[in-house]
């Protein structure tokens, strides 16, 4: 699913949470500490904890750079959803709605081109809300024609009344679990 990055285009993350005296927990001296921001990557929905340098102006929302990483940034640390701070956990779903608003054709192409996982498994499955039924009206929807938008597939498919929204709901849930078996958008720092 990740599409930034792979035509040697630079990798970006919403900002989710910036903390211009470091983290509240770190007992170092001030003078000692950087900067410390949280972000969301844009292609791959990767957390990531990142030290920026003194002189960084950077806000929640912003979008920035992490790979390579841009200029003001001193450091990269992939995170899980627990490491975030409050704000930055308050945060994701904003980022997520901004991402898939960015780039709703990336997203409607996932409607278009889903697979099944195994012979059993369809990855529409395991979307929230999809169960058989309404995965086998999203397959002969697009048969008939690709869909254009969220909008168009809403028409189109009886049953699913907010397809973009089940895309946030499974996102946010790839993002929150540790445990799940398969993910379709949220890379772990493992994977």
């Amino acid at each position: 699913m990740s599409n930034a990055g792979d035509e040697g285009e630079p990798t970006t993350a919403v900002l989710l949470d910036y903390m211009p005296r470091g983290r509240p927990e770190d007992d170092r001296p001030q003078y000692q500490k950087s900067p410390v921001a949280f972000a969301l990557g844009e292609s791959d929905f990767r957390l990531v904890e990142i030290a920026l340098d003194e002189d960084a102006h950077v806000n929640i929302g912003d979008r920035v750079q992490i790979d390579p990483p841009g200029e003001s940034i001193k450091d990269l640390t992939d995170i899980d959803y627990e490491d975030l701070s409050s704000t930055a956990q308050s945060e994701v779903e904003y980022a997520v709605d901004t991402i898939i608003d960015a780039n709703e054709g990336r997203f409607v192409d996932f409607y278009n081109d889903a697979q099944p996982i195994t012979t059993r498994l369809h990855v529409l499955n395991l979307l929230p809300g999809i169960g058989k039924k309404l995965r086998n009206n999203v397959l002969d929807a697009r048969k008939r024609k690709p869909f254009e938008s969220f909008e168009d597939i809403e028409d189109r498919v009886s049953g699913l009344h907010d397809p973009r929204e089940v895309l946030v709901e499974r996102i946010l849930e790839e993002l929150q679990k540790e445990d799940l078996k398969y993910r379709i958008f949220a890379r772990r720092e493992s994977e």
